[in-house]
Parts: structure tokens; C-alpha cells; sequence
């Protein structure tokens, strides 16, 4: 059976890399993306794979209509997809109490509700593929992120989002457990990986302009260009481990599997009942450097 994957965010990064993967899986691409420019020039690299057919489209995965016409366009075109990679995303830092409304709309839009809608549209499609034929199998993969796992300081509204999604994601996963064997889940949680995230203002729309940006949301920046173009893994190592998930059934995905004593502290403060490790414990003299920065005018 010739298969279907549908990745939001696909014109770069995680999701372009992925689908290069699927394509030389031979599987069909619904390519997805707000970035006209990038979107045309990733459709125009999969010509070359004669027997990969490309529906390409340009959506905001925060807009519940567009992704409802690009969901109808698919199930005309191919039916059910096999794999639904929600990957689209932005980010955002700063202080939280200094995001502004649009902040919180634009960030909780695509990193949230682009999610939701993946989730609420594709795998009702893929439940009655399911259904219909014993041989069907799907996987779906949600993009959250090691910010999902943990609280660093100076980037509240993107933490709160993929707090979101790892919760969503983990849900799905039970609920597709109630009620199929043939459809499964997964979350990938990606640490610093070189991508366009930290340049997601790029694709920010007019109806939600950023406000002049504060002195944390400036040093916030800083540190996220940095540590994103100073990370060791690229997207295609990332896309790679994405697909020994779907063929091993591995729900968590985590880059750098190191960042998990991070995660272990974090639950123990839960578990103790104790008041949250400073989140530079381990590296007091970036925490010393940051409030030094902070607190001066």
C-alpha cells in the first residue's frame, strides 16, 4: 500500500528533514508550511522522486478553517494518511509576565492549537482507515520539546506551550490505547538542534505584531540564537530518530537523552514537595550572569 505523510512545517528543520526521509520511503508528501518561499522550494527539490506525489500547501496551523480545507484536501487526494507529523512552531522568551497578549495568541496558537487541530482532523480519518482495512497502520508525531519537560526561566509562554503538547501528546497516546492497536503515537522533544526556530518571528503575522521587544525578551533572543547554531545535532539526526520511533513504537523521542537528569530533579521537586532547583545549578555562572543583567537598568 502506497503511504501518506502529512508534516507541518515542512519548508525546514525537523520538518523538512523528515520529509527527505519519507520521500526516500517512497511515501506521498503533504507538505505544509506558512512560508510560501520555503514551501515552493522544498516541492520543487521532491520532483526528482518520480514515483513521490507532492501536495503542497501554504496553511497557519492556528487557522482552525485552513487546516480543515488542507485535512478535506487530503482525504480527496490520498485518504487517510500514515504518518501526521504536527511539527510546526514558533518561539518566543522573555519574562512572563512581560509576553504580551499577542504573544501568548501567536505562540499558543501554531505551537498549541496547530497541534490540536492535527490531532482533532487527521486521526479521525486514520481511526476509519483503521476500521476499514486490518493491514492499515498510523503514527502520529507531535513536536513539543524539552521545554515541555522543563521550566527554564526567561522563555514562559514557549514552556507553557510545550508543556501543552507533551500533556496532549500523552493523552493521545492513552486514548488511541482504548481503542485501536493499529494507530500509535509519539512526542518529540528536541533539546538545541540548529533549525529556524529561534528566527520564528520571521513568519510572524501582521494581525499579531510583537511589541517593541523588552530588555529579557532581548537577552532572551540572544541566548536562544546561540545555543540553537552552537547545537551538535542537526535536524536530520533528529528526523532520523522520529522514524526508529514510528518503526519501534517508541512514544518518547528525546535529542539528547542527557538533558533527562534535568527532568529527574524537576519530578523529585514534585515528589519531595520541594521548591524548584534553580534551574542553573549547574551552571551558576550563566544564573549569576543573567540576573546580573537583569536586575540593572
Amino acid at each position: 500500500m502506497k503511504k501518506t505523510a502529512v508534516i507541518t512545517g515542512a519548508g525546514s528543520g525537523f520538518g523538512l528533514e523528515t520529509a527527505r526521509l519519507a520521500a526516500q520511503r517512497g511515501m506521498n508528501l503533504v507538505l505544509v508550511d506558512v512560508q510560501a518561499d520555503a514551501l515552493d522550494k522544498a516541492q520543487a527539490e521532491f520532483r526528482e522522486f518520480k514515483d513521490v506525489e507532492v501536495l503542497a500547501r501554504v496553511v497557519d496551523v492556528a487557522k482552525a478553517d485552513q487546516m480543515e480545507g488542507l485535512a478535506a484536501a487530503v482525504q480527496e487526494r490520498f485518504g487517510a494518511p500514515h504518518f501526521v507529523f504536527n511539527n510546526a512552531g514558533v518561539g518566543s522568551g522573555g519574562l512572563i509576565w512581560e509576553n504580551s497578549l499577542a504573544d501568548w495568541e501567536w505562540v499558543m496558537g501554531v505551537n498549541v492549537m496547530g497541534v490540536v487541530h492535527g490531532v482533532r482532523l487527521f486521526t479521525p480519518m486514520m481511526l476509519a482507515a483503521a476500521k476499514a482495512d486490518p493491514g492499515y497502520s498510523g503514527h502520529i508525531v507531535n513536536t513539543a520539546s524539552m521545554a515541555g519537560m522543563l521550566n527554564p526561566p526567561n522563555m514562559g509562554v514557549y514552556n507553557v506551550s510545550k508543556h501543552a503538547v507533551v500533556s496532549l501528546s500523552e493523552t493521545l497516546y492513552q486514548d488511541l490505547s482504548l481503542v485501536t492497536d493499529q494507530i500509535h503515537a509519539s512526542v518529540l522533544c528536541p533539546f538545541f538542534v540548529p533549525t529556524g526556530i529561534s528566527q520564528s518571528h520571521r513568519n510572524r503575522p501582521a494581525d499579531l505584531a510583537a511589541a517593541k521587544p523588552t530588555k529579557s525578551q532581548m537577552i532572551s533572543q540572544a541566548q536562544s540564537d546561540k545555543a540553537v547554531s552552537s547545537g551538535k545535532l542537526t535536524a536530520a539526526d533528529v528526523a532520523a530518530m522520529v522514524f526508529d520511533a514510528i518503526d519501534h513504537n517508541k512514544f518518547y523521542i528525546f535529542s539528547h537523552p542527557q538533558a533527562l537528569a534535568g527532568v529527574q530533579t524537576r519530578l523529585e521537586d514534585v515528589m519531595l514537595l520541594r521548591n524548584p532547583t534553580d534551574a542553573f545549578a549547574d551552571r551558576p555562572e550563566i544564573g549569576a550572569g543573567l540576573r546580573a543583567k537583569l536586575r540593572t537598568d
